[in-house]
């Protein structure tokens, strides 16, 4: 697999992803934040594979003698050194972070797509928001999501983040008249996406236990 870098003017998929998982105006999550977590971690792994940095041998995930920008340094790191070999589903599990929702958000902030309004209060995420500033690069994404669902040959960045829209519920949302089947094409193969719902089911069975 060759390395795939974003382009300057292209955002990194968990970016991507936290921007339409976003409400343009108000700032706020369109997800439960235990989703936007698991959907995060599952855009970094994304990532790191479109980069060339990870892959899977197997069941397992191993990372590859190529290294990403440093942005994605400290995920690729554990991976690395990690000396069992983990499944890319307890990957996701185990870098699900309220934290690293905060830094990827704080990256768009500094390149001037988002505004952050408010503040942490006792070290509580949600009191922070982050509205949209720019709309461009967000209306991109978008027209290139809308052309791959129309049938246009798809790109693997946009491939990714439909099949992690997927994912996490929200393609059927921002996308509602998509054709089933070419999503179906589309997401199939991507293990990635296949964690966040694996992580997902899990997180949702444990939720109804404690629940009865």
């Amino acid at each position: 697999m060759n390395a795939e870098t974003p382009k300057a003017e292209e955002l990194s998929l968990p970016q991507a992803l936290l921007l339409l998982a976003t409400n343009d105006k108000n700032g706020e999550a369109e997800l439960p934040v235990v989703v936007l977590k698991a959907a995060l971690a599952g855009a970094i792994l994304a990532e790191l594979h479109l980069r060339g940095a990870v892959g899977l041998q197997g069941k397992h995930l191993r990372a590859t003698g190529n290294a990403p920008q440093p942005d994605f340094q400290h995920q690729l790191d554990l991976i690395r050194d990690k000396s069992r070999p983990h499944t890319p589903k307890r990957w996701v599990s185990m870098l699900e972070s309220r934290a690293e929702l905060h830094r990827v958000y704080e990256g768009m902030v500094s390149l001037g797509i988002l505004e952050h309004v408010g503040e942490k209060h006792l070290g509580l995420f949600g009191a922070t928001r982050y509205p949209e500033k720019d709309h461009a690069p967000e209306a991109a994404i978008l027209q290139k999501i809308q052309a791959a669902l129309g049938g246009s040959l798809s790109d693997s960045r946009t491939t990714a983040l439909i099949a992690l829209l997927q994912a996490a519920g929200l393609l059927d949302r921002l996308f509602p008249a998509a054709d089933q089947n070419r999503v179906r094409q589309l997401v199939k193969d991507h293990w990635p996406s296949r964690a966040v719902t694996d992580e997902l089911r899990m997180i949702r069975l444990a939720e109804a236990e404690a629940a009865t």
